[in-house]
C-alpha cells in the first residue's frame, strides 16, 4: 500500500450538497441525552440516533447519495459492493428506492439478521471468506461478468460525503459540540464526519473508537501507511475492516487520535445503552460509548461531546430463544 495518500477532492460543500440531496430520502434522526452515560463520562454527551436512520444505520446515507449521482446508463448496469452488513441494506435499499438492480458480496461470517434484511430490500447476496482479499476478489470477478458499478462501502467520496451528514445534523441540532466521536472501521463514517466538523465546527477535537482487537486503524495512523485487518475476532462486527486510501487520506489530516475498547467494556456499553436509554443499539455503535464511560478518552471532562450512535442491527435470535428455552419449555 501506498504511503502517500491521494489528494481529497471533497469538503464541507459537498457534504452540504448531500445534505440537500438526501433531504427527501433520509431521516433527520434525534439527539439524545442520557444523565447516567453524563455522570460515568463526565461530560456533556450528545448521541446522534443513526441506529433509527432507514435501514437501521448510518449506512444509508452514503449508499443513497451514491446511487442518486449514477448516470442513466450506470443505473441500468446496476450496483454492487462488499459489507458485513449494515451497507449491504443500505445499497440494497437504496437501489430499490431508485430503480437500480444491486448485487452483495458479504462475508460468510455476517449476521444472519443483516443478510435476511439485504435479500428482503430485493438485493442478490453472493458470499465470500471473511477477509479483505476475497471480498475484492470476489467483486472484480462480479464486475467483469455482469458490468457492475461499484458503490465501495467506504473508500468512495460519495459514500464519504453522505456519511458525513449525520455529523452535519448533530452539530445543527446540538449546537457547540468541544468534541465528536464515531466509532472506525473502513473509515467512511468518520472520514465524513471530519469533513463536516472541519468546516461546520473547525474548533471541534475528532476522536475515533475501535475495538482493542481490531485497532488497525490506530496503527496505520501511527506508521503512516495502511495495515491491514485480518478477520479480528472482536463482537463489533461492524468494524473488522481496514481503512481505505481515500479514508486514509482524510483521517490522517483530521484526526485528533483513535481510542480503544475492549470486549465486555463494549458488550457493558450496548448494555448500559440498551438498559438507560431504551435503544437498541449493536456492538460496533457501542465502542465510542464504551471509551467515554472507560475514562479512555483525554480532556472531556466537564466537556460537550458529540458521539454517532452508528447502527442497530442485532441479530436477537439468541436472546428469544433464551427466553423461550426459559419460559416456554417444560422447565419450573
Amino acid at each position: 500500500m501506498s504511503d502517500h495518500p491521494p489528494e481529497i477532492p471533497i469538503g464541507i460543500e459537498d457534504v452540504r450538497e448531500a445534505a440537500r440531496r438526501l433531504e427527501p430520502w433520509a431521516h433527520r434522526t434525534p439527539v439524545m441525552t442520557c444523565s447516567a452515560i453524563d455522570r460515568r463520562a463526565g461530560a456533556s454527551v450528545f448521541l446522534k440516533c443513526e441506529n433509527l436512520q432507514r435501514v437501521g444505520a448510518f449506512k444509508f446515507r452514503g449508499a443513497m447519495n451514491a446511487v442518486l449521482q449514477l448516470s442513466e446508463e450506470e443505473r441500468r448496469r446496476g450496483v454492487v459492493t462488499h459489507s458485513s452488513g449494515n451497507h449491504a441494506q443500505a445499497l440494497a435499499l437504496a437501489g430499490r428506492l431508485a430503480g437500480v438492480p444491486a448485487c452483495v458480496v458479504m462475508p460468510r461470517t455476517a449476521p444472519a439478521v443483516k443478510r435476511a434484511a439485504t435479500e428482503g430490500y430485493g438485493a442478490r447476496v453472493v458470499p465470500c471468506e471473511p477477509t479483505v482479499e476475497d471480498r475484492e476478489r470476489t467483486v472484480d470477478r462480479l464486475v467483469e461478468e455482469h458490468g457492475y458499478v461499484l458503490v465501495h462501502p467506504f473508500n468512495d467520496w460519495r459514500v464519504i460525503a453522505g456519511a458525513g451528514t449525520a455529523a452535519l445534523e448533530l452539530i445543527e441540532q446540538a449546537g457547540p459540540l468541544d468534541a465528536i466521536m464515531a466509532p472506525v472501521g473502513g473509515g467512511g463514517l468518520m472520514a465524513g464526519t471530519c469533513l463536516a466538523a472541519s468546516g461546520a465546527m473547525p474548533e471541534a477535537r475528532l476522536v475515533g473508537a475501535e475495538p482493542g482487537r481490531a485497532d488497525d486503524a490506530r496503527r496505520s495512523l501511527q506508521v503512516g501507511s495502511i495495515l491491514p485487518s485480518d478477520d479480528p475476532k472482536t463482537v463489533a462486527d461492524g468494524l473488522r475492516t481496514s481503512l481505505g486510501p481515500r479514508t486514509f487520506a482524510v483521517l490522517s489530516r483530521h484526526l485528533e487520535r483513535i481510542v480503544t475498547a475492549e470486549e465486555p467494556e463494549i458488550l457493558e456499553a450496548m448494555r448500559f445503552v440498551w438498559e438507560r436509554m431504551n435503544l437498541i443499539v449493536e456492538p460496533s455503535c457501542a465502542v465510542p460509548v464504551a471509551a467515554l464511560l472507560v475514562g479512555r478518552v483525554p480532556g472531556v471532562e466537564g466537556r460537550r461531546v458529540g458521539v454517532i450512535l452508528t447502527g442497530g442491527n442485532v441479530d436477537l435470535d439468541p436472546m428469544f430463544r433464551a427466553l423461550a428455552d426459559r419460559w416456554l419449555g417444560d422447565g419450573p
